[in-house]
């Protein structure tokens, strides 16, 4: 269900080294002359009181200045004890499942207790997203975001040192096994499904996944679910079937926004379902189909992780090399598809595509840039509404055997 998960950042573009080395600019009214003449909106909602089960949401200039982050705080203690790290700039990802923080994150007097599978084996795990891949043990930890707790959750604590690193999983891609590498100090996975491989993983060793480490020797096993890294949001005891993410309108850019991580749909006053649009997703990966101009994109997912609209078009110019990660159209173009669920339901989507090259100079020093788009990292079948998707919409994820007032997740709404 999990291989191969989304994340995107499009780390080493010159485009985004543009975009990062141009950090403190970004004064209101500018114009984006090509971009189709939009103006800088740099402010940022007041202040959020906070219901229980709600979390401050930003996306700002973060660990590396890579735009389109979104990131929380999560609370991570040793099982059962208070001995507690608060860690900041966690990515909220969508599209994957698991919360994973870096070893370097975490005080050396704290000892999370390693997973062992039924057979004694100790757990490691090669996380592979679409752009590279984190590394290191499997422990346990008792987990606190807002006020909802999950306890003894096994999570991955990216750790380059652990063991030595099996070469299938050196070949998936890129080392992010360090916060500069992930631009950002973990990933919260609060996708569709409850571990990040599921019955997938169960009877069969999936290569570059799960491995039983003894000393420094490391094989690949097949590994049941209890024991794998698990979305915390079915371990809640209350919200515990989903959640929303609730991002603040865009236009043009902005220095950073503010919006909340709402948990439990239909669940408090705070995460009713209203008029949303329930996508049914499939219940083995998690993808819906989209079509666009034409096009059908079979592997389509919601995906806050990643930092721009990702689809293969031949309708929209690729920049110029070596910023090819990205589509430049020499004015921003107004563009619609057609969401279809395995529910069903289809839903009409508006969207627009901007010239990258322009953005970058235009919205200098902008966290938040709505008009982002490529076709990097993903084939023809897929088509990833990364976050600019989710700026001025409140987006739901249902998780899988959970009922909700839209039915049993695992579905996607907005």
């Amino acid at each position: 269900m999990r291989y191969t998960s989304s994340f995107v950042t499009l780390l080493g573009a010159v485009l985004l080294a543009l975009l990062v080395s141009a950090c403190g600019g970004g004064g209101g009214g500018s114009s984006a002359g090509s971009n189709g003449g939009s103006t800088v909106t740099n402010t940022s909602p007041s202040p959020q009181v906070l219901a229980a089960n709600a979390v401050q949401v930003s996306v700002d200039a973060g660990v590396s200045g890579v735009p389109n982050m979104p990131f929380v705080s999560v609370t991570i203690c040793a099982p059962g004890t208070s001995q507690c790290q608060t860690i900041d700039h966690v990515l909220v990802d969508t599209g994957s499942w698991g919360l994973r923080v870096f070893a370097s994150q975490l005080p050396a007097s704290m000892n999370l207790p390693q997973q062992k599978d039924g057979s004694g084996n100790q757990i490691a795990e090669c996380m592979q997203f679409f752009d590279g891949y984190t590394w290191g043990p499997v422990k346990l930890a008792d987990l606190q975001i807002a006020a909802e707790k999950a306890p003894s959750l096994p999570i991955q604590v990216i750790d380059p040192g652990y063991a030595s690193l099996p070469s299938d999983c050196a070949a998936v891609g890129a080392s992010r096994n360090t916060p500069a590498a992930l631009q950002a100090n973990g990933v919260l996975g609060i996708g569709v499904f409850k571990h990040d491989c599921g019955a997938n993983c169960v009877q069969t060793a999936v290569p570059a996944t799960y491995y039983g480490c003894t000393g420094t020797s490391c094989k690949s096993i097949p590994l049941a679910e209890q024991y794998q890294v698990a979305n915390p949001i079915p371990y809640f005891a209350t919200d515990n079937n989903g959640s929303i993410l609730n991002l603040p309108m865009v236009s043009g850019g902005a220095q950073s926004v503010t919006g909340q991580l709402v948990f439990g749909i239909g669940t408090q006053s705070n995460n009713g379902l209203g008029s949303a649009q329930v996508i049914g997703v499939s219940p083995q990966n998690g993808t819906f189909t989209t079509v666009q101009n034409g096009t059908t994109y079979s592997r389509s997912i919601l995906d806050s992780g990643s930092t721009g609209l990702f689809f293969q078009s031949s309708a929209l110019p690729v920049c110029a090399s070596p910023n090819s990660s990205y589509y430049c159209p020499s004015s921003t173009q107004s563009l619609s598809a057609m969401i279809q669920g395995v529910n069903g339901t289809t839903s009409a989507v508006n969207f627009s595509v901007g010239n990258a090259a322009a953005i970058a100079q235009t919205y200098s020093g902008s966290s938040a840039l709505p008009l982002l788009a490529g076709p990097a990292f993903v084939t023809s079948s897929i088509f990833d509404w990364g976050l600019p998707f989710f700026y001025g919409r409140s987006v739901y994820a249902a998780v899988e055997q959970q009922a909700t007032p839209g039915g049993i997740g695992p579905y996607v709404a907005y």
